[in-house]
């Protein structure tokens, strides 16, 4: 009995044992499997497909390759969203990355007024010594900041070209922010006036490398316009500004709209600048020009605040009165009007004095007419000198009695318009000032009409005729380097530059040749020009580039010898290696023995040669020419 109850003891204790082991195993396999479920769900959603997920009690497992370390910590952050993050274990790898990309190497170059900073990455193989140095010497004596980086990857090609370009610019540029890439460069600056910007910019642009694309970003301050000025006139039914000058971009557009309803065609070039003596500028100038187009001729003339309108000679009195009220109620109270109505033609009236005074295109200056005084006509000849060639001026003036007292002013001040033309002539009586010619400048009509509005009193009459002639202006009228080889190409066309029979020297029919190609290359400016030599075929291919090297050089002391700006010019010969025509014929190796010229580009300049290296090995070489030739005998003298 005693041995029964112990055996149900134990029986019971061992069925509750295999009962709570069972059921454990049960909700230990519904556990893993929930939790499991859950976050490969979770983990599915969000387009985590690649994971693998497993569990071991309480605890997942997240296996797999993750494509990045951003994707595996993503992973896990959805798994812990699902179940307690302590129970996510990561198992998971990093997907091997491709072969990283080189990183963006660029400089940003900025200087003002306490020195330059070189910031950013440049690629290891820059010669960072001979970079620096040259930023040194670009820096003329200020401080250099050097906080540049370098990492060893490949580079583009283009990027030698930029930084080479960035060099330059720096050079010429006191203050600017100079951003440099591989094939990119960007310069801010800002100039001091709208001529130093359009320099700057003929500058910057010119031998730029086609691997290079640049971006120029010049600021100019707006002029100070003093007197501010505007003239606007309508003379036999055309209508024309001599001076238009705005203070915003709004007042510049409703007085442009007003002329064009005044019958104003074509473009017009109407200056915003600093010196407005009001804020309704625009407004003003807007109505004064519609009162002249009511009147249907005349001139009127804003010199700041002080506005001259003067009506067509024959315009009625009633109508004059009716626009001329209408303006002076209309007008801002700051503007003073003076609005004059000439008196009908005298065919009685006496014979009005004049002055005339001409600037022909090669500078000379002649005075005619009439002065007060002996010492008025010694002034007179004195100022001429003064603004001209003093050696250029003739005087021819005639000493009169009963002028004007303002006649003085008058004659000085047509003299001082002059000075604004290329040629022209400027012709002064008691109620007139007529300015005529051609000038190099966009501005001069603007600035004449100003210095008019200035010195001549309000009820007198002056009329500007000035053309603006682009190959006057030193600046716009400067050929492009493809222009100025296209010029040479021509001239070579119809002439060649041919040398004594297996020498070096030019022959005596090249120096005309020589004269017109050093004329051109005088208009161009600073270019960077390879000067090549050529030969045929015959004799040896040594001796033949020797003889081409020798041959460029003389061509490059021949421009040297007329004072052409050569800094930039390279003499290089390349013997027989680029034919044009077959060596076969006499007639094709006469076209082979030449001389070109071709504008050189930021990479090839990167390669070539120097004058001075080139004349230095030629100098080299001259001792074995000389002892070659005489073992070469025939075989060269046609090269």
């Amino acid at each position: 009995m005693r041995l029964s109850s112990i055996f149900t003891i134990a029986g019971t204790f061992v069925l509750s044992a295999i009962v709570c082991w069972v059921a454990a195993g049960f909700a230990v396999t519904v556990i893993e499997d929930n939790s499991r479920g859950g976050v490969r769900a979770a983990l599915d959603r969000e387009g985590l497909t690649w994971t693998e997920v497993d569990s071991d009690g309480l605890q997942v497992f997240l296996g797999g390759t993750a494509p990045s370390e951003a994707k595996r910590f993503n992973a896990l952050s959805v798994a812990g969203g699902v179940v307690d993050a302590a129970r996510v274990i990561d198992q998971m790898l990093i997907e091997d990355s491709a072969v990283l990309a080189p990183p963006r190497f660029s400089i940003e170059i900025l200087r003002n007024g306490s020195g330059i900073s070189l910031i950013g990455l440049i690629p290891a193989e820059t010669d960072r010594e001979a970079f620096l140095k040259d930023v040194h010497a670009a820096a003329s004596g200020d401080e250099v900041a050097d906080l540049l980086d370098s990492a060893d990857y490949p580079v583009a090609d283009s990027w030698e070209p930029s930084l080479n370009y960035a060099l330059r610019a720096l050079k010429s540029l006191p203050r600017a922010k100079i951003s440099v890439a591989a094939g990119q460069v960007s310069v801010t600056t800002m100039a001091d006036s709208p001529e130093e910007k359009q320099e700057l910019e003929e500058q910057l642009g010119r031998r730029v490398s086609s691997d290079v694309k640049v971006s120029l970003n010049i600021s100019a301050p707006r002029p100070v316009i003093t007197p501010f000025t505007l003239r606007f006139l309508i003379e036999d039914g055309t209508a024309q500004f001599d001076a238009c000058s705005a203070d915003t971009e709004e007042a510049r557009l409703s007085i442009l709209t007003a002329a064009r309803a005044a019958g104003l065609q074509g473009d017009v070039d109407c200056v915003i600048g600093l010196g407005v003596p009001t804020p309704q500028w625009g407004r003003a100038g807007e109505l004064a020009i519609a009162a002249l187009a009511k009147l249907g001729g005349g001139s009127v003339t804003f010199a700041d605040a002080d506005i001259s309108l003067l009506a067509a000679q024959g315009t009625e009195e009633a109508l004059f009165d009716d626009v001329v009220g209408r303006l002076q109620s209309d007008l801002p109270e700051v503007f003073a009007l003076h609005a004059i109505l000439p008196p009908p033609d005298d065919d009685s009236a006496p014979v009005i004095p004049e002055f005339t005074v001409t600037l022909s295109p090669e500078g000379l200056v002649q005075l005619r007419g009439k002065v007060g005084s002996d010492r008025m006509r010694d002034t007179v000849d004195s100022f001429a000198r003064a603004r001209f060639a003093s050696g250029s001026v003739y005087t021819q003036v005639r000493v009169a009695e009963g002028l004007p007292e303002v006649w003085p002013v008058r004659v000085l001040t047509g003299l001082e318009t002059l000075s604004y033309l290329s040629n022209g002539a400027v012709t002064v009586t008691p109620t007139s000032l007529s300015v005529s010619g051609n000038t190099g400048r966009k501005d001069a009509s603007a600035q004449i009409a100003g210095l008019l509005a200035e010195k001549l009193s309000e009820a007198e009459k002056f009329d500007i005729d000035v053309t603006y002639r682009e190959k006057l202006d030193p600046i716009a009228s400067i050929p492009t380097p493809e222009e100025c080889i296209a010029m040479i190409a021509e001239i070579q066309s119809e002439r060649k530059i041919n040398f004594e029979p297996g020498g070096t020297a030019i022959d005596s029919s090249g120096a005309a040749i020589m004269d017109d190609i050093a004329e051109v290359l005088e208009k161009c400016g600073d270019l960077r020009i390879e000067i090549g030599g050529h030969t045929d075929s015959q004799g040896r291919e040594t001796m033949n580039e020797q003889l081409s090297q020798q041959r460029a050089n003389s061509v490059l002391e021949a421009l040297r010898e007329r004072r052409v700006l050569t800094s930039g010019f390279t003499a290089k010969g390349y013997g027989e290696s680029q034919p044009i025509a077959d060596n076969d014929t006499e007639e094709g190796r006469e076209q082979n023995r030449r001389i070109e010229f071709k504008v050189i580009s930021e990479v090839e300049g990167s390669e070539e040669q120097t004058t001075l290296e080139a004349d230095t090995e030629a100098g080299q070489t001259d001792a074995e020419t000389e002892n070659s030739e005489t073992d070469e005998g025939a075989g060269d003298e046609q090269n």
